[in-house]
């Protein structure tokens, strides 16, 4: 019987082997999973005001709907800013939101709670698409000008 070796040229005892996935930092994964769990958070609110559900759980979620929809759309168009700068910008920019649509809303005599969670949704859409459309597809390297 014969054994085939694999030879190492590495000493690293961390490195990985064939077949072995690299080791991985447990703090990697953590921010799409809390994006995920609070897209999946605001949208049960959402869901719950528009279905006029009665439930313990239907204010705070929907609270939360209107702060993240709206600040999540805004930190996205505010990268180029400091994590901090960014996120008291797009929390301050997620209550001018609010304000400015139950101010549009009142001032029409159109207010109802599924036409603010409406709008509110909507002005985050367009909001985010404005941001993503913005954003340059390739990176390209910047000219100095002298």
């Amino acid at each position: 019987m014969q054994t085939i070796g694999t030879n190492t040229s590495s000493s690293d005892p961390s490195a990985p082997r064939d077949g072995e996935r690299p080791p991985q930092d447990p703090g990697r994964d953590l921010s799409p999973l809390l994006a995920g769990a609070a897209t999946a958070i605001a949208g049960t609110g959402a869901v719950l005001a528009l279905a006029d559900a009665d439930s313990p759980l239907r204010a705070p979620l929907t609270l939360f709907f209107l702060l993240a929809a709206p600040a999540a759309a805004t930190g996205a168009a505010l990268r180029t800013l400091e994590p901090f700068g960014r996120l008291v910008a797009s929390l301050s920019a997620a209550v001018v939101v609010n304000l400015l649509v139950a101010q549009g809303m009142l001032a029409a005599h159109r207010w109802s709670v599924p036409g603010g969670i409406a709008a509110v949704a909507a002005v985050s859409s367009l909001i985010l698409l404005l941001a993503l459309v913005r954003r340059p597809h390739g990176r390209t390297a910047r000219r100095r000008v002298p």
